[in-house]
């Protein structure tokens, strides 16, 4: 056997796998109130970008398809398809995704600004993950804080205090998901 001979058969796993690796690298996104319609768009782009295989939507965080069964042509509009080829479901409340998620052994990480946050760059995620996002001003209470495992910041270092969330989305996926 020479040198090389376990990356080529890892490489080779990996090319006629992609189910499996997917598995077991699963990421799923929950989005609790988030307010925007775009910035739920643009989530659901970005997210279908990084390859997250779910969204969780819960509280007023609006829906790709309205009460009435009609497509949200504002979320549409910013997801460009992906709120179509990403599974979604929604709850009034986060509570029953995360109890569902633990259970299947994801771990829990929140974008938010706290004072036991890490730096995202520093994350070590253990997978599968549960990545949770909160509201656009308020964030995520300190209630749904306590049932993460870890929670991420992402620093700023100009005027303002944060990012727009789906934009702190984006930077957080890729970074902490290794994209």
């Amino acid at each position: 056997m020479g040198p090389f001979y376990f990356l080529n058969v890892f490489i080779w796993f990996a090319k006629n796998n992609k189910e499996c690796i997917n598995q077991f690298m699963k990421s799923v996104l929950i989005l609790h109130n988030i307010r925007s319609t775009h910035n739920v768009g643009s989530i659901f782009r970005t997210a279908d970008a990084a390859g997250v295989s779910e969204i969780f939507l819960s509280g007023y965080t609006p829906r790709p398809i309205d009460a009435f069964g009609k497509e949200r042509k504002d979320i549409a509009k910013t997801a460009l398809g992906a709120e179509k080829s990403i599974p979604w479901s929604y709850a009034k409340t986060p509570s029953a995704f995360i109890k569902k998620l633990k259970n299947e052994g994801f771990s829990l990480v929140a974008i938010e600004q706290s004072p036991s946050s890490v730096d995202y760059k520093k994350i070590k995620i253990k997978y599968p993950v549960a990545i949770l996002l909160g509201n656009e001003v308020k964030g995520l209470s300190s209630g749904l804080l306590k049932k993460c495992d870890q929670v991420a910041e992402i620093p700023m270092k100009g005027k303002k205090e944060s990012l727009n969330v789906s934009v702190a989305a984006g930077v957080a996926l890729f970074r902490i998901l290794g994209i």
